[in-house]
This record gives C-alpha cells, sequence and structure tokens, in this order.
C-alpha cells in the first residue's frame, strides 16, 4: 500500500490505457469528474468527486507508476475533445466550472492513518451504502455503511423495473424452467438491505453474480413471479461502496462542504493536501 510520505516524481503523470501521452494529473482529475458525474451537480459534490479521483488514481498507479484503463472497473476519462462533444453549446460553460472546481481542490487527498485510501464511489444509494466487507468479505475500517438517503429527489433512476419470460430467467442461471424453481427460491440480504444469496434448485448465487447475469443497476432486488414472467425490481446503481455520488449531491445542496461529503462515507478518514513535488502530507484547509 503507498504511503502518503513516499518519494513523488515529479511532476506526477498518469499513464492511461488507450492514450497516447501521459496525463499531468490535475488535467486526468478534469477528464475523471467531467465522465463520472454530471456536470450540472452543486459544486461541492464535483469537488468531493475530484479529491476522491485524485486519491483513487494516486493509489491505483503508485503515484502514476503504473498504467490505469478508463473503463468503469476503475474510472471513466474523457479529454477535452470528447467533453467538447459531449457538452456541445455548453462546452465553455461547463468547463469554466469544471476548471474551477477541480483547481480549488487541488493536491487534496484522502487518507486513514496517512495512507491513501481505496476512495470507490458508485452512482445511486438504496438509502443506505454497503460496506466492503458485505461487497467483497473484506472488511476496510473506513469503507462501512451509512446512511444516504433522499437521492430520490435528485435521481429519476433510483427506482427500475425489468421483466423476463420464465425461460430467459431459467436459462440466466443455467436451469430448465420448472416449477421448483419458484418452490426453492430464497434470498438473504445485508444489513444495507441489498441481496447477499439467491438460492434456487439448490443452487446458491451471490447478489452480485445474479447482478451481473441480468444485468441488473443493483443488488438492492426484489423477485415476484407472476404467471409467464418474472418481475424484478431494483433500487439504486452501481456496488454501494464508498460515496454514493447523488448522495453527495444530496448533501452538498443540504449546505454540507465537499470535505464534509467525503467523511461522510469514508469513515474515519481526514483531507490532507501535497503539491506534485511534496514529500509528506499537511492538513488541508477545513480538514475534518
Amino acid at each position: 500500500m503507498p504511503e502518503v510520505e513516499k518519494e513523488i516524481s515529479c511532476p506526477i503523470l498518469i499513464e492511461v490505457e488507450g492514450v497516447k501521452e501521459e496525463i499531468p494529473l490535475e488535467t486526468y482529475v478534469l477528464g475523471v469528474v467531467a465522465a463520472e458525474m454530471p456536470i450540472s451537480f452543486h459544486e461541492e459534490a464535483l469537488k468531493a468527486q475530484s479529491i476522491a479521483a485524485r486519491t483513487y488514481v494516486l493509489r491505483e498507479t503508485n503515484y502514476g507508476d503504473k498504467v490505469i484503463s478508463k473503463t468503469v472497473q476503475k474510472q471513466v476519462y474523457i479529454g477535452e475533445e470528447e467533453r467538447r462533444k459531449k457538452w456541445g453549446a455548453s462546452f465553455q460553460t461547463y468547463e469554466e466550472k469544471l476548471q474551477r472546481v477541480v483547481a480549488s481542490t487541488e493536491g487534496e487527498i484522502i487518507v486513514y492513518k496517512d495512507q491513501l485510501i481505496t476512495a470507490m464511489f458508485f452512482s445511486t444509494s438504496n438509502g443506505q451504502t454497503e460496506s466492503a466487507e458485505n461487497y467483497s468479505g473484506n472488511a476496510i475500517p473506513y469503507l462501512v455503511s451509512v446512511p444516504s438517503q433522499s437521492e430520490e429527489l435528485y435521481s429519476a433512476n433510483v427506482k427500475k423495473q425489468f421483466q423476463f419470460t420464465k425461460e430467459e430467467w431459467a436459462k440466466a442461471f443455467g436451469l430448465k424452467w420448472s416449477p421448483t424453481i419458484v418452490k426453492t427460491f430464497r434470498m438473504t440480504h445485508t444489513d444495507s438491505n441489498r441481496v447477499q444469496t439467491v438460492k434456487m434448485n439448490g443452487k446458491t448465487w451471490t447478489g452480485r453474480e445474479v447482478r451481473t447475469k441480468l444485468g441488473l443497476p443493483s443488488t438492492d432486488f426484489k423477485v415476484s413471479f407472476q404467471n409467464d414472467q418474472v418481475v424484478v425490481e431494483t433500487i439504486g446503481y452501481g456496488h454501494g461502496v464508498g460515496m454514493s455520488q447523488y448522495g453527495a449531491e444530496v448533501l452538498a445542496n443540504e449546505s454540507v462542504e465537499a470535505h464534509e461529503i467525503l467523511v461522510h462515507y469514508y469513515k474515519g478518514t481526514e483531507i490532507k493536501s501535497f503539491s506534485a513535488c511534496l514529500k509528506s502530507p499537511s492538513n488541508a484547509k477545513n480538514s475534518n
């Protein structure tokens, strides 16, 4: 695990898979925030995303020593030309907002006991975030379940419904449809109300496996067998661990500042500052 006090190459350049040139750290953060969070969000939510994105890439690449992909498995990144296409006539306004937000957080990182955290984030909660232990089986002290409510006020996609024929349902699990699927169907849940296991026909799948097999937005889902269909209702979007982006937007609109948002979602952490050439962290302004 990289420590904040390590020798840091100056300047920090990020090598992104599929991008020809190495990217200066703060330019990279710009591209991640633009890709990962709606630019219409409150500036404090965008600041929180900036600090989380910077922390994530520094840990993931060991301060620029390793390559990072630009996929949802890591962090999505878009360059200036892609931002121009995405924002069209609003590019100038949005780009100025983006640059102002990222510049205001320059060099800020999230640490736990003076080590960079794994700053996981996701789109939309079900009212409670998921713990790393429930998600992966590995307990991480700063990735625990915390409240993240009222996101439906800002996201139209908190709740979704999906329909499958009985044959589609059975095929997704490598089964042949039979009435015993309904009779033996059981689910267990984590303490954040996400599905832990699904059991059918003597077999067991994790909630994460079911989410992947059915292409569901989250592991908070209810299943009902209706006539010739299986109806699945979901709440939230994403793995549920770490910072909820729509939850950050809720808090920001309640006058909660970026640092407070981060320490809410990443328990027991601190926000610290470093420059690209600094060897040790210092307390960030207004840090909790």
